[in-house]
């Protein structure tokens, strides 16, 4: 346990902000999933928009690595168009 108060405040501050950084990756896990188990690229649209809103805001927010979003997106958007062909 911490022996400062500020050392105490920051412990607090950052469960807080764990537990907000997991529900983000909750969710954002959740997009991803509804994308990839849409079997029509109609029905993978609007779930690939949420998608990425969801990751370009945790990468804004640094809860993922921006690269490690620019590639789920990628790859999320070519299997939208191979679905879809």
């Amino acid at each position: 346990m911490p022996n400062v108060k500020s050392a105490e405040k920051r412990m607090r501050t950052n469960e807080i902000r764990a537990e907000r950084n997991r529900q983000n990756r909750s969710r954002l896990r959740t997009a991803l999933r509804k994308v990839r188990q849409a079997d029509s690229a109609e029905a993978a649209a609007p779930a690939l928009a949420e998608a990425i809103s969801l990751l370009d805001r945790a990468a804004s927010k640094r809860v993922i690595h921006p690269n490690k979003a620019a590639r789920a997106k990628s790859r999320l958007t070519a299997f939208v168009k191979k679905i879809g062909a």
